[in-house]
């Protein structure tokens, strides 16, 4: 599995994102930046639940809260690259927190990086 729905959802992320008003470098419909945000947090989900896939983890045994991700990444993937629970924290608190539940998120900039950064997580857990 090449993470095609992870990368599915990313990729419905940005055309939320692309379809928001734009003002001063900054997005002016926050209900569509929280959208797109929730929908790359899901995405960042995805890709870990695709990979515990792999490894044997049954549907029913995935994850069911950011903690419960929070060990998965630590039982099945720090192994191999201790950085990823680091990245996830980041990406938690970025898109779940800031951009999808507070509505902090406007920056253009900010925004895209914030995509990218779970772009790049996603590809390392291919």
């Amino acid at each position: 599995m090449e993470m095609k729905e992870a990368l599915r959802y990313l990729n419905n992320a940005k055309e939320i994102l692309r379809s928001a008003s734009k003002e001063d470098n900054a997005y002016s419909d926050v209900k569509l930046v929280q959208e797109a945000c929730a929908t790359a947090y899901l995405a960042i989900l995805k890709a870990i639940d695709e990979h515990l896939m792999r490894k044997g983890i049954t549907k029913k045994e995935l994850p069911k809260s950011a903690d419960g991700y929070r060990k998965a990444l630590q039982k099945y993937l720090a192994v191999h690259n201790g950085k990823l629970v680091r990245e996830f924290e980041r990406l938690y608190d970025q898109l779940h927190i800031a951009g999808y539940y507070r509505g902090l998120l406007h920056d253009i900039d900010v925004i895209n990086d914030v995509i990218k950064a779970a772009k790049a997580f996603i590809d390392k857990i291919k």
